[in-house]
């Protein structure tokens, strides 16, 4: 017997309205709710409200909703600041009080910890916080030029769509940035390419030094080329270049500039960089996360230190300042090559550098590196899974200081270093890396038993 399919002219079926009442918050920011044995994902809710919601995703075993209204409403809910909160994808969680975010992320760790790793720290470490506003120095816009309005937008996605929001402001981008929205818009629309511009990548670093990378995919006609460095010159930003890949990326005007740069003066240090290049979008968090690396590790003179996926050397040189002999290892080539620029930069010798694929680490090779009194790691979202896997009992060090981007990978990591590798969770906490969003970074310390 043939299936039986809806008719075009037939109207969509519309999901009832349903209630609920949130007991927690998921990774993606979510309110978390039961309702008839399925788990209710519900955009827009906070715990303990009461809400009705409509769901847009059903599956068997859960339902991913928006909030429709909040009947009652949880005492830590809070005006949004952004005018664009509620359609921009690019924040998640302004509708909460700024402690109640951080507390939140901090039962997250904890949760994917006992759930996934089934570890438990010793200690708890008061969260890292700082600016909640203006405090991101590097973001990718998403750029539509709209034919029949004869508009541009510039601007994060939409939530959970890839339609670029109407926005002209941002309240977590350095405010000179949030002040060039609008600008921007204005000059794509008067570009011969305005249709042939899908992304700017922007980058800032100390002394206000702001990049602002075009990817463009058709050549740039005279007029073209007049505006954009009227553009340049106007708003006093450096604009670069992509026509292809990211070898493509080179600086466009003006022809002389200030290179891009961050500092962290506790261990006096300057790190110049490249604006595709990957940095902390949160300055001013960054130097408080690199001294509670630095307490946790405690580097000491005369000590063979690891630094696992090094970067441009953002934790590799404020160890190697203690008189420790590091060797800092990293998958990307071009990375390796500033922090090597940074360690003659700042007169460093006790560091090498060098290129590895950490994901395809075995015991054999982690034993040919040698032997190391302590490591730091600070993976990708992925995390470390092969490394701390191929840990042997000749080549454990005394302790890890583990920073993560992802509480999952950090759990499932741990859960390996506890369970088998002989390593006791001295502490964890989290660092606010991004406030109103989802995103948890962390940082924790396994001493060897």
């Amino acid at each position: 017997m043939a299936r039986r399919s809806r008719s075009r002219n037939q109207a969509p079926i519309i999901p009832e309205i349903k209630h609920a009442t949130v007991e927690s918050l998921d990774q993606e920011g979510r309110g978390v709710a039961h309702v008839d044995g399925k788990t209710i994902f519900i955009d827009g809710a906070l715990p303990n409200e009461k809400v009705t919601f409509q769901s847009h995703h059903i599956k068997g075993s859960y339902e991913i909703a928006n909030v429709v209204e909040v009947l009652k409403q949880s005492n830590q809910r809070v005006k949004p600041k952004c005018p664009h909160f509620g359609l921009c994808g690019g924040c998640k969680l302004q509708h909460l009080d700024f402690a109640a975010q951080v507390a939140a992320k901090q039962r997250l760790l904890e949760n994917d910890l006992k759930h996934i790793g089934k570890v438990k720290p010793e200690n708890m470490l008061p969260p890292l916080y700082g600016p909640t506003w203006g405090y991101r120095h590097k973001a990718r816009l998403s750029v539509k030029y709209v034919e029949k309005k004869q508009r541009v937008l510039v601007g994060f996605n939409e939530k959970a769509t890839r339609f670029v929001s109407d926005m002209n402001s941002c309240e977590v981008l350095v405010p000179a940035v949030s002040a060039l929205i609008a600008p921007l818009q204005t000059l794509i629309l008067q570009l011969g390419l305005r249709d042939k511009i899908p992304q700017i990548e922007l980058a800032v670093g100390e002394s206000q030094v702001i990049v602002l990378i075009f990817r463009i995919m058709d050549a740039l006609n005279a007029n073209d080329e007049i505006l954009l460095k009227a553009f340049a010159d106007r708003h006093s930003v450096q604009i670069w270049t992509q026509t292809k890949g990211p070898d493509t990326i080179k600086p466009y005007w003006p022809e002389a500039a200030p290179i891009l740069a961050y500092s962290l003066p506790e261990f006096g240090l300057n790190y110049p960089f490249k604006p595709n290049e990957f940095t902390q979008v949160n300055p001013q968090i960054n130097q408080v996360m690199v001294r509670r690396a630095m307490q946790l590790l405690a580097p000491q003179a005369g000590e063979t230190i690891a630094d696992f996926f090094c970067g441009i050397g953002n934790f590799t040189l404020p160890i190697a300042r203690s008189g420790a002999s590091v060797l800092g290892l990293e998958g990307l080539a071009n990375l390796v090559d500033r922090a090597n620029e940074s360690a003659t930069l700042n007169k460093i010798n006790n560091v090498k550098f060098g290129v590895a694929d950490l994901f395809k680490m075995t015991p054999e090779r982690l034993a040919e590196l040698g032997k190391f009194d302590k490591w730091l790691v600070d993976p990708p979202r992925d995390g470390a899974f092969e490394l701390v896997k191929a840990v042997t009992p000749d080549t454990a060090p005394s302790c890890i200081v583990y920073v993560s981007c992802n509480p999952a990978t950090l759990a499932r990591d741990a859960g390996v270093l506890v369970n088998e590798k002989g390593y006791t969770l001295s502490a964890a906490g989290v660092i606010n890396m991004f406030p109103h969003t989802a995103h948890v970074e962390s940082i924790a310390l396994f001493r060897k038993n």
